[in-house]
């Protein structure tokens, strides 16, 4: 069988072929830009990662990596049906929603003793231990919880037979490489492969399989087992929010039928034509503001600072988050599934 594109080729060619969405050079170079400024402020640096959230994981070793990957492992569809009543977790005095409320009831869990990103433990958990760890503090469950199960008990007995019982175990051997990682979690760890047709063409998304990678090298601070020599290939996390926040800055445009299936509410399935669209569409556009940025880079003599989209990422993530109002202007895309 054919392998899938790449997912930077995979949004080239997405992004060629688009009939509802489209990729807009003004706003690229404007967000560039825009970048820049940031990165003067030292806004968008790999230390951010632990630095501006207080629920990743502070420390550098074996368990903060299981940690990251049992976490990137449910990583995935959060968004609330109906926006006033949501699933929300209260943890040190603090109420979180949506991915930090499920990673405020992975620390819950550590903090009550229950060793919920160990894989001998999950990969033998039951549903109701799986319920009591991720108990909401509304009547609002956490979403899909019996197939989460499911996919506990598939990875961690993929981690106990072939790696020893812990994701570093895989991280040593991709050697340093982050697309071998990334290519070593999609072989592996079926829930992980995210992929899709597109006009014939097998393509590749791997949004979850990226951000884990993405993840390791910011625990790791980009160090050690973490010192990925090729982390400039892994693109952006096509996920909800930062295609939200690309149509904010004018990087990207919806055609109007797809604005009004979006405003009325339409939910899709995951491999629909405008799905994938919108998740190339956003691959690409961050490889081509990442391409400006650098360029702009190279004329500042007093910046020296390495960019990737795994940066531009986190920064378009966290804008999304902190400015809701602003970018719900035009609805995320409605998809219930496991891969974001």
């Amino acid at each position: 069988m054919t392998p899938p594109l790449e997912p930077r080729e995979s949004g080239k060619f997405i992004a060629e072929n688009s009939k509802d969405v489209f990729v807009e050079l003004k706003g690229v170079h404007s967000l560039a830009e825009t970048l820049l400024q940031k990165i003067g402020r030292k806004e968008i640096t790999l230390k951010g990662w632990k630095i501006l959230h207080e629920l990743n994981p502070r420390g550098s070793g074996e368990d903060s990596v299981n940690w990251v990957f049992f976490a990137d492992t449910l990583n995935f569809s959060f968004w609330a049906e109906n926006q006033d009543k949501k699933y929300l977790v209260e943890y040190k005095g603090k109420t979180y929603s949506g991915y930090w409320s499920f990673c405020a009831a992975i620390n819950r869990a550590l903090d009550e003793g229950i060793p919920i990103t160990t894989p001998s433990y999950y990969s033998k958990m039951t549903l109701e231990q799986l319920q009591h760890v991720f108990r909401s503090d509304t009547d609002v469950p956490m979403t899909m919880i019996e197939t989460r199960l499911e996919i506990l008990h598939q990875t961690g007995n993929t981690l106990m037979e072939k790696f020893g019982g812990s994701f570093l175990n895989c991280v040593k051997k991709s050697q340093k490489s982050a697309v071998k990682l990334m290519q070593l979690v999609v072989e592996n760890f079926p829930s992980y492969r995210d992929e899709g047709v597109f006009q014939g063409q097998k393509v590749s998304i791997y949004k979850r399989a990226q951000i884990l990678v993405g993840d390791v090298w910011g625990v790791l601070e980009g160090k050690g087992d973490g010192c990925f020599t090729d982390i400039d290939k892994i693109t952006m996390f096509a996920d909800y929010r930062v295609p939200q926040a690309l149509v904010h800055f004018g990087v990207l445009r919806y055609s109007e039928e797809l604005l009004k299936k979006l405003k009325e509410g339409r939910i899709f399935k995951n491999g629909d034509r405008e799905e994938l669209e919108i998740r190339g569409c956003s691959i690409w556009a961050v490889e081509l503001v990442c391409k400006h940025l650098k360029e702009l880079i190279a004329k500042n003599k007093e910046l020296n600072i390495d960019i990737n989209s795994i940066l531009i990422n986190n920064f378009l993530w966290d804008f999304a988050r902190d400015n809701r109002k602003a970018i719900d202007v035009v609805p995320f895309h409605r998809v219930r599934c496991i891969y974001y």
